[in-house]
Parts: structure tokens; sequence; C-alpha cells
């Protein structure tokens, strides 16, 4: 074709087929725009009620008591679907409300469908009802930067990811002046309700504003969102009442699916150990569960790992008339040789590859880390409260925050009642390599929490890891086991009695069907000595070719590939799980606004249950809040929700644990 008949680039964009190619829009899309989740039963019927249920009782905290006194007794609201009603409650039930919702917190699959629900349910008992988006979080709460939600543009974002249509933010309302704004802009726009969707932090906000604005009578319902799973709703004898945060069936779908690809991969390459850290700051959820899904070689659990008990040191202790309290809790070294363990256990069997879970924030459950963290989170905290600055903006550089701390521990010798930083603590922590120092007194969050996804976990852990196996190596305990079909076949093709040099290389020769190198041969140079010592070759002879080429074989060489799962499966598009379970999240705010509630979570019983069982509920907050410290200060949180050890699931994973490591 001649340059005059090349097509322009501006024709080559208009053209239809073009446009098709390179839009954003495919088929996938616009089916999962078009389907529309099924409701939950009780929101078939054209109106709702509220009953309180007794059933479920709560130990309420006196801080909790004190400062959210007008939502405290507030009980678990069951929701009844009615087909018809007195004139007087239809009227209030069907009137014009003016709702603003806000997104808090990090994404989770599903947000988009909690405001589909809300408007679907909300426009269908009154078209006037407006429904308000507060951009970028609870910034635009303070800040009154709203947009209105339109038909148009709940549909644009039905079925799919992210928190795209509003955005988010992680900004908290904790201060008067904060509390006053939201006030001020909730009372301009009008509002009846306000419905706020975050984590357990998010939801504690929830509360706070719900006691502040009562008075008002503008509503605030909470949304349990955050794919680490640790929003958990249990009464005190234990029932469920909210099983899971929506989001976390689709990032540990989303996980688990990259992960099962790591595992073939690993089994097919045979050549790497995958180390998969996966989001879960404080609880291990999303790393058991992707065990469950997946069966990597080895998975750690962080609530594990903190149960840990040495018997062995405790033992030892009692009999020296002591205690050992180092005993309890796994520690950074132990852990090392746990993982060590797996490794080599895998390489006997001839498997010198593998795959490796851990969630984030596993060393959070190590002793010495946590001990680190809690005083370091204080030393900050005091520090900024103290000179009304900031420590990070003060003390740029680590040899700076290190000089701060070794003048604490000078301090500490000097004044016996300064005990928060002493000279063990500095000497322990200048034993550390400089990044994980680094990482241990990076900025903390806007919520004073450590940035565990900021931290190298996994080469602190490997490079532990990695030393350990070295010694092994020496030592004569890690190889590769050789399969004694491949070992027979090798040395008959070199022309060897396999039976004849069989005891003189394995110490399993006769009783294993991978063999392993007596630990006495590390090196060529102790091969040839076994050789010579046992009269197969004189001195100046050569290691016959196929002993040789086996011995090299059975050395390993460990190779790691490092990833980590957070943000990509928290912008997954969600599950039909997700999907139908924050949908009708959706049409449960609407019915707990409808009927006057305030300072509860919307929640769903049953979701273990097939969808016909699901009971649409009202929570409580203020009765699950109790004091944590947060930032160096006691303050009232909502308490996540840790992995339970004596759950079905981690006893089952606990169980296959050994078949996992070598399978």
């Amino acid at each position: 074709m001649k340059d005059k008949d090349l097509i322009s680039i501006e024709d080559l964009l208009k053209n239809p087929e073009v446009k098709k190619a390179a839009g954003d829009i495919n088929q996938e899309l616009i089916e999962r725009r078009k389907n529309i989740p099924p409701k939950c039963d009780v929101f078939t019927s054209p109106y709702t009620v509220l009953k309180d249920n007794d059933d479920f009782k709560f130990s309420i905290d006196r801080e909790a008591r004190k400062q959210l006194p007008d939502i405290i007794d507030k009980k678990v609201q069951s929701i009844v679907g009615l087909d018809s009603t007195e004139e007087s409650f239809k009227q209030r039930y069907c009137k014009k409300y003016n709702i603003g919702i806000v997104f808090s917190g990090g994404p989770a699959p599903g947000g988009h469908n909690v405001i589909a629900g809300l408007y679907d349910a909300a426009k269908n008992t009154n078209s006037q009802t407006s429904l308000f988006g507060f951009l970028l979080g609870p910034d635009g709460i303070i800040e009154n930067e709203t947009i209105e939600i339109t038909a148009s543009l709940v549909d644009s974002y039905r079925n799919l990811g992210g928190f795209t249509m509003i955005k988010t933010g992680r900004a908290k309302i904790d201060t008067k002046e904060k509390m006053s704004l939201s006030k001020e802009t909730c009372e301009r726009l009008g509002l009846d309700a306000l419905v706020i969707v975050g984590g357990d932090d998010s939801n504690t906000n929830a509360a706070f504003l719900a006691q502040e604005l009562i008075e008002d009578g503008i509503q605030v319902i909470g949304v349990p969102k955050t794919i680490d799973g640790d929003i958990q709703v249990r009464d005190t004898e234990g029932n469920v009442l909210c099983a899971m945060s929506f989001g976390f069936h689709t990032a540990a779908r989303a996980f688990a699916n990259a992960i099962s690809n790591l595992c073939t991969d690993s089994s097919s390459d045979v050549k790497y150990w995958h180390i998969c850290k996966v989001m879960g700051r404080v609880a291990s959820h999303l790393a058991l569960e992707v065990a469950l899904q997946t069966h990597a070689n080895m998975t750690l659990i962080g609530e594990d790992l903190s149960n840990y008990i040495d018997k062995e040191r405790i033992e030892k202790a009692e009999k020296e008339g002591a205690v050992d309290y180092h005993a309890y809790g796994m520690t950074l070294r132990h852990l090392s040789r746990v993982i060590c363990d797996g490794i080599v256990r895998r390489a006997a069997v001839g498997k010198n590859y593998g795959v490796i879970v851990l969630p984030e924030g596993v060393l959070e459950f190590i002793n010495e880390i946590q001990i680190f963290i809690i005083k370091l989170n204080t030393i900050i905290a005091e520090y900024n409260q103290t000179h009304d600055t900031d420590f990070h903006a003060d003390f740029l550089a680590l040899k700076d925050k290190l000089e701060y701390l070794r003048r604490l521990a000078r301090l500490a010798r000097e004044d016996a009642s300064f005990s928060i930083w002493n000279t063990r603590d500095d000497d322990l922590f200048n034993d550390i390599p400089a990044f994980f120092q680094e990482g241990l007194l990076m900025e903390r969050d806007s919520h004073g929490n450590f940035q565990f996804s900021q931290v190298e976990t996994e080469k602190v852990l490997m490079g532990l890891v990695k030393d350990y196996l070295n010694i092994l190596k020496e030592n004569g305990t890690y190889k590769i086991g050789i399969e004694k079909s491949y070992y027979r076949k090798t040395l008959e093709k070199g022309g060897l009695d396999p039976d004849y040099f069989g005891p003189i290389l394995f110490a399993n020769y006769d009783d294993s069907e991978f063999l392993l190198i007596k630990a006495s041969i590390i090196s060529i140079k102790t091969l040839k000595q076994a050789l010579e010592k046992e009269g197969v070759i004189l001195k100046d002879e050569k290691i016959p070719a196929p002993v040789e080429k086996l011995y090299q074989k059975s050395v390993p060489k460990f190779k790691t590939q490092i990833h980590f799962y957070g943000y990509d499966g928290r912008g997954n598009d969600p599950t039909r799980f997700d999907c139908n379970y924050t949908y009708n999240l959706g049409l449960t705010v609407f019915s707990l606004v409808a009927n006057g509630s305030t300072g509860q979570m919307a929640g769903i019983m049953n979701l273990e249950k097939d969808f016909s069982k699901w009971e649409p509920i009202g929570i409580p907050i203020a009765p699950l809040m109790h004091l944590e410290e947060r930032k160096g200060k006691l303050a009232l949180v909502l308490e996540k929700s840790l992995v339970d050890v004596n759950s079905t699931s981690f006893r089952v994973v606990k169980e296959l644990l050994y078949i996992l490591s070598v399978s």
C-alpha cells in the first residue's frame, strides 16, 4: 500500500471495530453490570419491620457505657417482611429520605453493590429519596464534598470491584472540630441518615457519630467491610451474628487462585521456593483460607505461633529451679528453624521446591518483635505528644533515630523509674539488620498502627532460613534425596554395580525409596575420601562419572521467589457470593433507616448456609466495643477477631501440615 493510501490515525480511531477492540467495555463487563443479585426472602415483601431479639447477650464495657450512653443498650434487631401494614407506618416508611453514604479505609470487593442495594430499596420505596456519596472517605463528610448518586451511576458500577464510584480515604472523625464539621455537613444536606462502610475503626467512628447525632435525629448505620476478615461478631455465648465482613471471600479466592498457579509452577519447574505474603496485619484469616484452598506446602498462622510453648525449655528450667519466660511464644530464630525443617524434609524426598504462605503481620505474633513494636509505638506517641511535633520529621535518618533510642537507654541507667527503653532493649535492637530496624521505626499509619505491609517480612525470615540451611548443608543434614530407581538406572548405564556402591554412598540404602548421601559426604573432596577409604578408587583415580553426577544432584541450592498479595485481591471484581452479600447488606441498611434505627451495623446471619437461610439483622455496635491501646493510649474501639486455633478450619490445616509439607 502506498503512503497516500494509508488510513489516517483520526479515521482509524473513529472506526467502530477499532473502538470495540481498544475500548474498556467487553461482553463479560456488560453481563456483570446487568446481573441483579437475588434478595433475601424478607426483602421480597413491600415493607419490613424490626423486632428486638433477646436471644443475644453482650458483655458491656464500662467505658463504652460512659461514652455511648444513648446507644449502649441497643439490641440485635431481626428484620421481618410485611405484605401489608397500617397507613401511619406506611407513610413513615415510605417518606422521602436524604441518605449519605461513605467508604472508609481500604477498598474491598462489593462496596458498589452496597450502594446499589441501598439505592434500589430507597428508590423503589419513594422515587424522591436522595442518596449522596461522600467523596474520598470521611474527609468528604468533614469538607462537605459530595455527589448525588443517580440510576446511571449505580448501573455503571453494579457488581464491579473497587470503590471507584465515590473513592475512599483513611481519615478519622476523631476530634471535636471534625465532629462539629461533620454534624454541620449532615445538617446542610438535610440528612436523615449517614451510612459508614468500613472496618473496625470505621464502625467505631459510626458508633461515636450515632451518639453525637442522636439528638439531631440523624441516624448512623455501619456496614462491615475488610478483606482481612477480622470483623466477625459473636455474642458472649459464642453465637455468630456476622461470620465475615464483605470482600474477604473475593480476596481469598483471588489470592488462592494466584498461589495455586504458583503451586503448579513450582512442581513443574522444580527449582524455586515461592514465598507468598498475603494481607492480614493483625489476623491470619486470609492465610488460613488460602491454605485450605491451595494446599500450599507450608503456611504460617500468626495466632498459632503466639500460642507456642517450648516444653523442653520449660522442663530444663524447672530442673534448674527457674522459670524460662522465653519458652512462652515463638521466637524469630525458632520460627526460622521450623521453616528449615519443612524445607529439609521435602528435599529428603527429592523436592527442593515448594510454596510457603505467610500473613503480612506474622512478625506481630513473634515475642521479641511484638515487644519492640509496643515499646516503639509508645515512645513515638509520647514524643509527639510531649514535643507537639512529629518524631519522623525530627529524626529523618535511621542513625538519628537510633541515637535517640541510645539516649533513652542511657536515661534508663541513670533513672531506675524510666524503663520503657533500657540498655538490653538497645543492644538487642542493634543486633537486628538495618533494613529491619528502619522498618520497625517507620511512620505509623493514620490509626497509629505499625505498617506491616511496608516491612519486608519475608526478607527477615528468609535471611535467617538461608543462614541456617547453610549450616545444615555443611553438617550434611540438608540434602536432596535421590530416587532409588533413578540411582540404579544411572549406575547400571555407567557399568557400575548399584548394590556395591549403595551402602558406601547412602545412609538409608536398604530402607527408603529416596536415598540420602551420608552426612559425612559434604563435598567432592569428602566423596573422594569416602570412596578411597572403601577401596573403590585409588588415591590418584578420578571419581566415577555416574557417582559424581548423583552427588551433584544431591546438593541443594535454595532459590526463592518473593510475592505479595494484597492490593490486587482487594481490587478484584466481587465473587457471586460477595455480589449477593453486599447487595443484601444495602437492602438491610435501608430497612434499618426506614425503621428509625441508629448505632447499628447491618449484618446477615447464616452466611455459611444456603442463600435461602440468610437472615438480615441489625447488630448494635456500642456493646461490641472495648478499651484497646492505640497510639500509646487506651481508646474505645471495636474488637478485631483473630483466627480461632480451636476452629474446625484451623484444626484441619494443622492436622494436614506434615502431609502438605512433603507432598
